[in-house]
């Protein structure tokens, strides 16, 4: 494969928590807040944030678990996916109150996405690392118990993005190596599944859409961050073969051109200088 888009120098060590309180553990995911600060979570169920220029870190919350998937509704909320204990979290951003959010059969919750047009947040279910199973689930984000609204095999549903404009969720299905993607029908049902991209060169984690339409998508192994672009070519656009920097990076999220990347394989957040950014999420749904 052809070297990477964007040279060593473009990646740094954004917060090292190693030894901070509280410890940033393995942390999986991140994203931008609407305060301007890096959230983020890990292994002890502490929900984090970190300021916009790297030199502190905060606990805002903790669910006594271990923090996945980060998503906010605009302004209004946090939600956090918990390993540990098999749940959704919903934090209250003006009360820090946290909320479990019921789903009987919920078993790895993994990643969540608001769709913010349909009044709901998505959540990917890993099922079993050893065998494929259901699926994507959804909760109102008014609130009430999530149920299955995707019921296909995935071989391990991981991070999830949607593109705007188009109506369809991308999905890491991380050991099949592939992302795929299911059509949303006009009533807001899950429509076809179909792989988007395949064969990829390592196990897809995290997945964001640039502004110019470009899928980006982590790789847990080998430590690469891949840019799918438009007609379907895939490039290295950062990779790490030390594993220092980008350590089994998980999810990632744009605030710009900066790119935060999530290492679940050590105790930082990486930042990566980009030339094609996007806004962060949280505006999306403000």
């Amino acid at each position: 494969m052809e070297a990477p888009v964007l040279s060593p120098d473009r990646m740094r060590v954004f917060f090292d928590g190693i030894w901070s309180e509280p410890r940033l553990s393995h942390p999986e995911g991140v994203a931008i807040g609407p305060d301007g600060w890096i959230w983020c979570g890990n292994q002890d169920g502490d929900i984090c944030r970190i300021t916009p220029d790297g030199s502190r870190i905060e606990r805002v919350a903790s669910t006594g678990g271990f923090i996945l998937g980060l998503a906010f509704d605009g302004d209004k909320a946090l939600y956090a996916c918990d390993l540990k204990h098999a749940a959704v979290f919903r934090l209250d951003l003006a009360s820090t109150m946290l909320l479990r959010l019921e789903a009987p059969g919920l078993r790895i919750p993994n990643y969540p996405v608001v769709d913010g047009r349909r009044g709901r947040l998505l959540v990917s279910d890993s099922h079993d690392p050893a065998s494929p199973g259901p699926g994507i689930w959804s909760f109102d984000l008014k609130g009430g118990a999530g149920s299955l609204w995707c019921s296909a095999d995935f071989t391990f549903a991981n991070g999830l993005s949607m593109r705007s404009g188009e109506d369809a969720l991308y999905v890491c299905e991380t050991f099949a190596r592939r992302v795929s993607r299911i059509r949303i029908a006009p009533d807001g049902s899950a429509g076809p599944v179909d792989p988007f991209v395949t064969g990829l060169p390592g196990y897809p984690d995290g997945l964001a859409f640039d502004e110019a339409g470009n899928l980006l998508i982590s790789l847990y192994e080998p430590s690469r961050i891949l840019r799918i672009e438009a007609g379907g070519a895939i490039r290295v656009l950062a990779e790490d073969p030390t594993a220092h920097i980008l350590c089994h990076p998980t999810n990632i999220a744009f605030d710009g051109t900066r790119l935060f990347a999530a290492n679940l394989g050590r105790w930082h957040i990486a930042a990566i200088d980009c030339d094609v950014g996007a806004r962060p999420l949280w505006k999306a749904t403000a």
